[in-house]
């Protein structure tokens, strides 16, 4: 897995900075509840996406989270004041505290399906009833964008997929969650050439084959081959799925 704190100067820049976090941030406000007035990001990264939360929907109020130092730093210079170094499997909140929870690009990077359903179960327990918890799912997938890459990718080992949308919506059924919609997002700058996918494979982008893997070779040697070395093929696009706390009987 990539050392986030490492990241934290390039994370936008990698990623579709202001364009990607754009798309984003409508696609999850379009999930969002109208009348919602606190919103937790969990693992908000740099808060690029994070910040652009509040200033679309006036009297909405966001505080972000994240694990990792840099990232967090990063976030609170976005957001002073709004932003919380801890863990998501232990949010530092009490129960039933935000309208809505949202978690982007966290999942897939969870170690197994305990603590997927671990950060599910904790952004279900922080949640009001009523409120919307939205978070993206299949985000492997959404990188196979039917490209030459990815048919060259395509004989790579395959690392277990834990934010599958089906086991996503399962664990959130066992904490009282129920579908509420969904939506997609175009990944802006995001689409992979050769010689960039080269680079992330040196760098242990893909997490079977790690840097000094003798296989990576092979695949390097194959993506090199390519036409085209420094052009994009087409971008990614993500997908969010939102879930409902039931209201309490009787209180609408």
């Amino acid at each position: 897995m990539l050392d986030y704190d490492e990241e934290a100067e390039r994370y936008d820049a990698s990623r579709g900075g202001e364009p990607r976090a754009a798309a984003a941030a409508a696609a999850v406000l379009d999930l969002i509840p109208a009348d919602a007035r606190d919103l937790l990001d969990t693992a908000c990264g740099t808060g690029i996406v994070t910040r652009r939360i509040p200033a679309a929907r006036d009297g909405l109020r966001v505080t972000g989270v994240d694990l990792a130092p840099a990232m967090a730093r990063r976030a609170a210079a976005r957001l002073p004041g709004a932003v919380v170094r801890a863990d998501g499997r232990r949010l530092p909140f009490g129960d039933a505290r935000f309208d809505a929870v949202v978690s982007v690009w966290l999942l897939h990077l969870l170690s197994g399906p305990k603590n997927v359903r671990t950060i599910v179960g904790e952004c279900a327990r922080v949640l009001r009833p009523g409120g919307v918890y939205v978070t993206t799912v299949d985000k492997g997938a959404s990188h196979n964008v039917g490209s030459d890459i990815d048919a060259v990718l395509a004989a790579r080992p395959r690392s277990p997929v834990h934010d599958a949308a089906a086991h996503v919506t399962a664990h959130a059924a066992e904490h009282g969650l129920v579908p509420a919609g969904q939506g997609v997002f175009r990944g802006h700058g995001q689409g992979r050439s050769p010689r960039r996918t080269i680079a992330d494979l040196r760098r242990g982008w893909f997490v079977t084959l790690p840097p000094g893997d003798p296989r990576a070779d092979g695949f390097a040697a194959a993506l090199a081959a390519l036409p085209g070395q420094d052009r994009p093929r087409p971008d990614p696009v993500f997908r969010l799925r939102a879930y409902r706390k039931p209201p309490v009987p009787g209180n609408g």
